[in-house]
């Protein structure tokens, strides 16, 4: 590798650091992503996207691919349980204890104007999102290296020398994409408080004999809990023995075998005759739960799971590292090629801090009500049956889908703070088409000439667009952030407030000529 300079590196290929990768690049920066594994890791892991991350993907156009991906991921559902019956809305499971999507209503506000996120029902494999992301990533012209881990780094007040196994590279900002074990987060001295674990976990996908009696779908049992499905030789098992045996410092364990597994399988299930006879992928999980307590020290930053960990119940741990890159991306590539001040940084942690403390909690809540003890067991009982009424799916349903999640913004509007309404225009377009480019957007919906004038000196940092939105006649404007959030919104002529949220996010306005 010859020294090159770039405006950040990002350490680690998986889905966080390429779409943060994609990110900057629409922000302008110039990126480069170095991963240390030479391919996609096909390991088992996450397999669904919650509703900010749809519609985040929906609005960078890749809604398409995605929506392919899920297609093909039903089909192998189908060819192995001819009788599942796909359901039309989003639904879901706590702690194993499965919601019924007949009991949902989705009629509140929180999903008014998602758009065509709301029914993507995006059930894609890890492995698939990241290779999709990848590609996109190909096509922005961000420069991924992979087989290239990150040794070291050298941070100082004008950039960072970043180390890799092929040498030295100058960045004017790292970012920690890399995991978990993230060595970024730990060579930083970022503080990491949080809870250790008390599970040992496998999800696996293996070759299985005597599996007739196994049950399919979320098992809870004496000794724990397993799954079964929802494609051929998919399990996963979780016991209350402590977490895995070996390393702590975070060498990696030796892979799982397929004794291991069989083991496990065994004394969760009860079924003795069970067999595992190859394993083909399987990774080995646990509910140890941490957050940062920053997420950035200097011109270092973190996202993903090297900002937090936690145990993968509800599938929030994508989501949230996606949420994370959305938020970071246009900010960093923003202060990094100098249109906005470094202090827009700090918006990063005061924004997603809060909601990567929620999702730790509520997966710790759902490891309270999994363990094997009868006390644990007589709540789960009463969860459950508030969890089958329509008042209890809606509530849990909208909380696992993440529709409910905003920034707590300057300003009194309603929408301020939130996603921004997938509003449908006049001319058959949607909002969500609009931020395709990842600029901000500044929708004029009473062609106003003096609301436009506000907005001149921001140049390619600003799209203007003048539409009619028929369905929402009382709203006249809205600053949409490149992340898609509401910064300032307005239902009177007066666009009081809109320099002065234009200038936070934006930076100043270049004088006229």
């Amino acid at each position: 590798m010859t020294t090159t300079d770039y405006d950040v590196v990002v350490a680690g290929a998986g889905p966080v650091g390429l779409f943060l990768g994609c990110e900057l690049r629409l922000g302008g920066a110039r990126v480069l992503v170095v991963e240390r594994l030479a391919e996609v890791d096909e390991t088992v892991k996450a397999g669904s996207i919650n509703i900010p991350s749809a519609v985040a993907f929906y609005r960078r156009g890749l809604l398409p691919e995605l929506t392919a991906a899920w297609e093909t991921a039903r089909e192998k559902l189908l060819a192995f349980r001819p009788d599942t019956k796909i359901p039309p809305k989003f639904a879901g499971h706590f702690a194993g204890i499965m919601l019924d999507p007949d009991l949902f209503d989705d009629s509140g506000p929180a999903w008014a104007d998602v758009g065509p996120a709301a029914s993507a029902g995006l059930g894609v494999p890890q492995a698939e999102l990241e290779r999709i992301l990848a590609q996109r990533a190909g096509r922005l012209g961000v420069e991924v290296r992979r087989g290239v881990e990150l040794t070291g780094f050298d941070a100082g007040e004008d950039g960072v020398d970043v180390h890799t196994g092929d040498g030295t590279v100058r960045a004017g900002w790292l970012v920690g994409c890399d995991g978990g074990r993230s060595t970024v987060r730990k060579l930083a001295g970022f503080d990491f408080p949080g809870t250790d674990p008390e599970i040992t976990g496998y999800q696996a996908v293996a070759k299985l004999t005597g599996a007739e009696r196994l049950g399919t779908g979320w098992n809870t049992t004496d000794t724990g809990t397993y799954v079964h499905g929802p494609f051929p030789g998919r399990v996963l098992t979780v016991e209350f023995d402590g977490p895995p045996a070996g390393p702590r410092d975070g060498t990696p364990r030796p892979p799982v075998t397929a004794g291991e597994l069989q083991a496990s399988l065994r004394r969760v299930s009860g079924v003795p005759e069970v067999s595992v006879t190859e394993v083909v992928t399987a990774t080995r999980f646990t509910d140890n739960a941490r957050q940062a307590t920053e997420y950035r020290r200097g011109r270092v930053l973190i996202a993903g799971d090297a900002a937090h960990v936690h145990s993968p119940f509800g599938g929030q741990g994508l989501n949230l590292g996606i949420g994370d890159a959305l938020n970071l991306g246009w900010k960093l590539a923003a202060v990094a090629r100098g249109r906005a001040p470094e202090s827009l940084l700090d918006t990063y942690t005061a924004e997603r801090h809060p909601i990567g403390a929620w999702v730790l909690d509520w997966t710790r809540a759902q490891i309270a009500l999994m363990r094997p003890d009868r006390h644990a067991r007589a709540l789960r009982e009463v969860v459950t049956d508030m969890a089958l009424t329509t008042s209890g799916t809606t509530y849990l349903a909208t909380r696992i889908s993440g529709v409910w999640q905003r920034y707590d913004l300057p300003g009194d509007h309603p929408l301020t703070g939130a996603l921004a309404p997938d509003l449908a225009l006049a001319d058959g377009t949607r909002l969500g088409e609009r931020l395709h480019t990842g600029r901000a957007l500044l929708l004029d919906l009473a062609d106003d000439a003096g609301l436009r004038a506000q907005a001149r000196g921001y140049g390619d940092r600003l799209d203007v667009v003048t539409a009619r939105c028929p369905d929402r006649p009382g709203l006249r404007a809205l600053f949409v952030r490149p992340d898609g959030f509401v910064a300032w919104a307005a239902d009177t002529a007066d666009g009081a407030g809109l320099p002065d949220s234009l200038a936070r996010w934006l930076g100043a306005p270049v004088a006229a000529a």
